[in-house]
């Protein structure tokens, strides 16, 4: 597998990741030979066998698809899944706990589930095999963001039922990295142990390393002194001006990884360290769809609208059709033939509706990162104590910003709310540390409103 060398420039700072070639994606990780064929016909006959697998194995399926009046040899092309239902987090609840396994429990390797914050859990299982796919992908996602076998890797994501630490931690291990299972959790000891291991790449929250730096800095350390080359970030949307943050302050290659524990966990789709534009799909594994989250129809390229997975390889646990809720684009490969994720503007259920107004937390957290002298690290709360919709957005000052000087900041930030975003806020700014932390996904919105109302705003 051809690969080269590049010095990265970052602030004057020099610290080498490596980049690779546009044929990654096909060679090198998984043993995928495309000599003979395309991408749309190895997905086409992956496809066919994934939906005679959960025809034949999954109750689930063989009723939805009924219902609809399909089965798998209505598949000819691609085009064809349109045809076949949708799968909604709702159908895996509704099947808690292993109603949605296509396997016998016996061959059953391994279970992870969500956290149920928001209900029931969502309960996922794998087979061996499904593990060893799911660890060459992780080893796929690690080499395009400049990782190398021997390298040590700080995993800063949660283990335990969560995907993201078990899931990063196996596909590292076993492709050759050094793994240091910190989990979350423990800043302190975080800095200590990243100061002392001397780790390469550190996986983690975008939202959870902006707290590990707020510790650096508190100890007065400077974060550019690590041994830190790489961070491969995900669970939760950033943007690209916290990205640059990240990467001024620790002077390392910030990229981002995507995935969800229903399709598989982290590892669906990564970013290229050598161009940095967003997530490319490992599209031998994972069928990506584009739709219209009100009428299901399927968008062509580059239209925005909500992101759907149908698992390819997948044998414990397939997905028809997944709606994951993102909100996003499908744009043309770069580094790879792959197509790509473009920005993720939020999520179709996290959308709120602010006096009229389609309001994404990541809106807030851009306006809020062209202001100089506030963190990232900030609340929003909504309330209607009467006839209208109240916001109240509470961020952290930073140490060194002059009290008397509180006031502009807060007013620079919610005049740059109402004219980017179109919403009036108050804003308040809290002390350093003031604002709560999360050693996970960080919970920016506090909707207070009543219950039917909260419910009727989210999409």
């Amino acid at each position: 597998m051809a690969s080269e060398q590049t010095a990265d420039h970052l602030d004057g700072e020099e610290k080498t990741v490596a980049t690779t070639d546009t044929n990654d994606a096909f060679s090198g990780f998984s043993g995928l030979d495309l000599q003979g064929t395309t991408l749309a016909d190895l997905q086409l006959q992956r496809l066919r066998s994934t939906l005679e697998h959960v025809y034949a194995h999954s109750t689930h399926y063989r009723e939805a698809f009924d219902a609809l009046g399909v089965t798998p040899n209505d598949l000819v092309s691609l085009s064809d899944l349109a045809r076949f239902p949708f799968t909604t987090k709702a159908d895996l609840r509704a099947n808690y706990p292993f109603g949605f396994f296509s396997v016998p429990m016996s061959e059953i390797a391994r279970i992870h589930a969500s956290s149920g914050t928001t209900g029931q859990p969502t309960v996922v299982g794998y087979t061996r095999s499904d593990l060893d796919h799911w660890a060459n992908l992780i080893s796929r996602s690690l080499h395009v963001a400049g990782g190398r076998p021997g390298m040590k890797v700080h995993i800063a994501y949660g283990y335990g039922l969560f995907t993201g630490g078990l899931g990063a931690h196996f596909g590292a291990e076993t492709s050759g990295y050094t793994v240091i299972p910190m989990s979350g959790g423990q800043t302190e000891k975080q800095v200590q142990l990243i100061l002392d291991f001397e780790p390469d790449i550190i996986m983690v929250t975008p939202s959870y390393m902006l707290t590990i730096l707020d510790e650096f800095r508190r100890k007065g350390i400077d974060p550019r002194s690590t041994s830190l080359k790489i961070g491969v970030f995900g669970a939760e949307p950033w943007t690209n001006a916290m990205r640059a943050e990240i990467e001024s302050a620790f002077g390392i290659r910030a990229v981002d990884i995507y995935g969800l524990s229903e399709v598989m966990g982290p590892g669906v789709a990564s970013e290229y360290a050598s161009d940095q534009n967003g997530p490319t799909i490992w599209e031998d594994h994972f069928l990506a769809e584009v739709i219209d989250p009100a009428t299901g129809e399927v968008l062509p390229d580059g239209s925005y609208g909500e992101l759907v997975f149908t698992s390819l390889t997948k044998q414990a646990m397939p997905v028809i059709r997944y709606r994951t809720r993102d909100l996003t684009c499908l744009l043309p490969g770069t580094s790879s033939p792959f197509r790509r994720i473009g920005r993720i503007t939020g999520r179709s259920d996290d959308m709120l509706i602010i006096r009229g107004v389609n309001v994404f937390p990541t809106q807030i957290e851009e306006q809020l990162l062209r202001c100089e002298g506030l963190t990232p690290h900030y609340q929003m709360e909504i309330k209607r104590p009467h006839r209208m919709d109240e916001v109240t957005i509470m961020v952290e000052a930073q140490a060194d910003l002059p009290q008397a000087d509180h006031s502009a900041a807060a007013k620079r930030l919610a005049g740059y709310i109402k004219t980017t975003i179109g919403i009036s806020a108050t804003v308040q700014l809290c002390a350093p540390g003031s604002v709560e932390r999360s050693s996970g996904k960080a919970v920016r919105v506090r909707d207070m409103r009543p219950k039917e109302m909260a419910d009727a705003t989210h999409c």
